[in-house]
């Protein structure tokens, strides 16, 4: 009972600790460096759809709806992929399954060029994109970071969850320039070349595990690799049916899905193209939402404080009332160039993006203790499922009404509905604690 860990390993489950001088840079930080490159590199493409939706309009005569469509697979296989990515890469390894989701972008990203009918549009940016860039969603960080860091484990997955918004801010100026100057199959080209030129790192830097490289994880004490994980992926599904039969589960699935029909499935899909409706450049229009990936860092950052020291369910229902306030407001400050007020409201929707993250993950971790982080993954499809919606339905009330104003109005009010379902769910978990007929529940 007192072997410490290394050495109670069999010689053929790992190699040991390599001994001499120990390196400057531990080899966690070169993974997590790569890690972050890659969440960039796949970021790239969630940056692209908002900016095409006009140029595929224009060349194809493809309905709005039909781009949208396209659009909406993507989110949605992101967010239904998300709950398998970590069994994937327990059971064939990192490097694996992140280059062969990077290829995956890389295809999608390239066949588009050639494309000829909204089929094919459904097929690679819909299929193979929201495949590969589930796979590289919020299991890969968390994956890592479980692996490699025992110490700074925060820090990291702070700087790890930033880099899809750092994505966002550099690709989004870039491919809207791109667009604008060149057309719309060049900058399909960049980012599947930005996709390809990580390839090569991550299959020469990335490991699976510390013990590949005779290393204890940065912080913690030597372990052996585990053998390749079997029936991770039941576990999920069997974690999905029992959180399914509690309310709270329905109510987190419920307003996180508003969530994502506000944010990635609204604003990142439909603000570039609304905003030049009204005769914003496209390239204005996207700086505009780049400045959203600034702020959004700064915003969950904070909201995380706020989560430690508040109650989560509040704090969702002040954030979701302040979105959908903010979204009421919008139709009057669109305008041909940027004004103050539009400053102003991209700040103050930055700061909103992803607030909502933390206190909903607390609420999970509250009602499914050790379940949390599996039942999370699925809270979080059910927000990639509500993008997908209303990257659909909003592209269809543009064909139909010609303008986007009723579905800024039509969203502010579901974020109304969200804060009052947020605040539902204290009073379930109040009744789950209590009993049903306030006896006590241990």
């Amino acid at each position: 009972m007192t072997e410490t860990i290394e050495s109670a390993a069999p010689d053929g489950d790992r190699q040991r600790p390599r001994a001499g001088r120990r390196p400057r840079i531990h080899r966690a930080w070169i993974v997590a460096a790569v890690t972050f490159v890659t969440i960039i590199g796949g970021a790239a493409f969630n940056s692209l759809p908002g900016l095409l939706i006009d140029p595929l309009h224009t060349e194809f005569g493809w309905s709005r709806g039909e781009i949208g469509l396209a659009v909406s697979i993507d989110l949605a296989l992101y967010g239904l992929t998300a709950p398998f990515a970590a069994a994937l890469m327990d059971r064939f390894g990192i490097r694996r399954v992140v280059a062969a989701a990077l290829t995956m972008v890389a295809a999608g990203a390239l066949a588009s060029v050639w494309m000829t009918a909204s089929w094919q549009l459904m097929i690679y940016w819909g299929l193979l994109v929201g495949l590969g860039t589930g796979s590289m969603a919020m299991a890969f960080a968390a994956t890592v970071t479980n692996r490699w860091f025992v110490a700074r484990r925060g820090l990291v997955t702070g700087v790890l969850t930033a880099a899809g918004a750092s994505g966002q801010l550099v690709f989004l100026p870039l491919c809207a320039w791109i667009v604008s100057e060149h057309g719309w199959r060049p900058a399909s080209v960049t980012v599947a070349l930005a996709a390809l030129v990580v390839v090569p790192l991550v299959w020469l830097l990335m490991r699976d595990h510390p013990a590949d490289v005779g290393l204890a994880p940065y912080g913690g004490a030597y372990v052996a690799k585990p053998a390749p994980a079997r029936g991770a992926a039941r576990r999920a599904v069997k974690v999905l049916f029992d959180a399914a039969r509690t309310g709270p589960f329905w109510l987190l699935a419920g307003t996180f899905a508003i969530c994502g029909a506000s944010t990635n499935g609204l604003i990142r899909t439909h603000f570039v193209p609304s905003a030049h409706d009204h005769g914003m450049p496209i390239t204005a229009a996207a700086s505009l939402l780049a400045v959203i990936g600034v702020f959004d860092v700064i915003g969950t950052i904070f909201s995380g404080w706020l989560t430690d020291r508040f109650d989560a369910r509040r704090l969702l229902a002040v954030y979701y009332a302040l979105r959908g306030i903010s979204l009421l407001f919008l139709p009057m400050l669109m305008a041909p160039d940027v004004r103050p007020p539009m400053v102003f409201f991209i700040v103050f929707y930055g700061l909103d993006w992803v607030a909502t993250v933390p206190p909903t993950l607390a609420l999970c971790r509250e009602q499914y203790g050790e379940d949390s982080a599996i039942v999370f993954g699925w809270v979080l499809a059910s927000h990639q499922v509500g993008a997908a919606v209303v990257a659909f339905l909003g592209g269809v009330a543009r064909d139909v009404f010609g303008t986007y104003d009723v579905v800024w109005y039509a969203s502010g009010a579901l974020c109304a509905v969200a804060a009052l379902m947020a605040l539902v769910i204290r009073r379930a978990a109040a009744q789950a604690r209590t009993g049903p007929a306030g006896s006590d529940v241990p």
